[in-house]
């Protein structure tokens, strides 16, 4: 996760050094995108992703120790939002880094970032965690912060292999069909597809500055201009969009604060609220598939990290997990069809 530290996709300068643990910090690690194969973006009507949708498990990353990580390295877990106190279940298994998971719009699918081959790839999974492919292979730059098309058919993402961090599409089969999104001077990251199919949003960092941008899901051009949406001089990432594609949620620091605080905008930028406030950073907020809630990571009550949700305007806020040791983050909650 470009934009987030060590797609973890969740992202603030200084939280971006970690780029591989956390979305949040992408904009320092600016790590990002692959060489554009030739491959036509069929830009014909998306499929629309169900709203309002059924919630389902969430999932996150932690580099909490289990009977299956003795090791303490970062694993992808799902919980029970309902019953946080619950047994957790363990997806990932090995002695490498797991994270940045993101589920597919039907909820069978779970793509996320792997460094087993001792680099950063993209790989996907069942929901069981079970038949993980490897859907990126490129050993020159990292590939991080995945996001599914609507439709299931595509993921985008960010990877530096052209020198420059820009985003790129693939097919989620396979990894093929290959095609470069953007090619800015600017580093881009932390893509989110709006569950309508019709835009792409992303972070884009420029001169010291991270704003969140919308863009057509096709190669940047003359008829494809980015549009900024935030146009402010706190950093602002993590982008996700609401089940209705009518709201963004998103992570900034900005005015006086030297906090990092969760806020939502309309799709076209106007509107922006401030929901969180206090003197920790939440980041990394991610939208229940019914519209009503936001999952998102704080340090509110100590130094590690934990998984918190609140409803969508902001009340409510209560702590799902409760690791005195780990770091839990980068959670994003599963649509079901009941």
């Amino acid at each position: 996760m470009l934009f987030s530290p060590p797609r973890e996709r969740r992202r603030e300068m200084s939280q971006m050094t970690q780029t591989h643990w956390a979305r949040a910090s992408w904009a320092m690690v600016v790590a990002a995108v692959l060489a554009a194969l030739v491959a036509v973006v069929a830009v014909t009507e998306p499929a629309e992703a169900a709203f309002p949708g059924f919630n389902g498990k969430i999932v996150f990353a932690s580099n909490r120790t289990t009977t299956g990580n003795p090791t303490g390295d970062r694993e992808i877990f799902t919980m029970d939002p309902d019953d946080p106190s619950g047994t957790l279940t363990q997806l990932t298994d090995n002695t490498s880094a797991d994270y940045d998971p993101v589920w597919s719009a039907d909820g069978t699918e779970i793509a996320f970032v792997s460094e087993r081959d001792g680099d950063q790839e993209i790989y996907k999974m069942a929901a069981d965690g079970e038949s993980e492919v490897n859907l990126t292979n490129n050993a020159s730059a990292p590939d991080l912060a995945p996001a599914w098309s609507p439709d299931g058919t595509k993921i985008v993402f960010q990877s530096l292999r052209d020198g420059n961090t820009d985003l790129y599409s693939m097919s989620s089969s396979d990894g093929s069909s290959l095609l470069r999104l953007t090619k800015d001077s600017a580093s881009d990251g932390l893509p989110a597809w709006s569950p309508d199919g019709t835009k792409i949003a992303f972070v884009r960092f420029r001169d010291g500055d991270s704003d969140i941008y919308v863009m057509k899901p096709k190669p940047e051009g003359k008829k494809n201009r980015p549009i900024n949406l935030t146009k402010n001089s706190g950093n602002d990432q993590a982008p996700n969009w609401s089940p209705d594609s009518t709201k963004i949620a998103f992570h900034s620091r900005r005015g006086i604060s030297s906090d990092t605080e969760i806020y939502t905008m309309a799709a076209d930028g106007t509107d922006q609220i401030h929901l969180t406030e206090n003197q920790a950073g939440d980041v990394d907020p991610a939208w229940s598939p019914d519209g009503m809630q936001i999952v998102f990571t704080s340090n509110r009550d100590s130094n590690n990290l934990e998984i918190y949700k609140m409803n969508a305007d902001g009340t409510n806020q209560t702590n799902l997990t409760n690791d005195s040791v780990a770091s839990d983050r980068l959670p994003d909650w599963q649509p079901t069809a009941s």
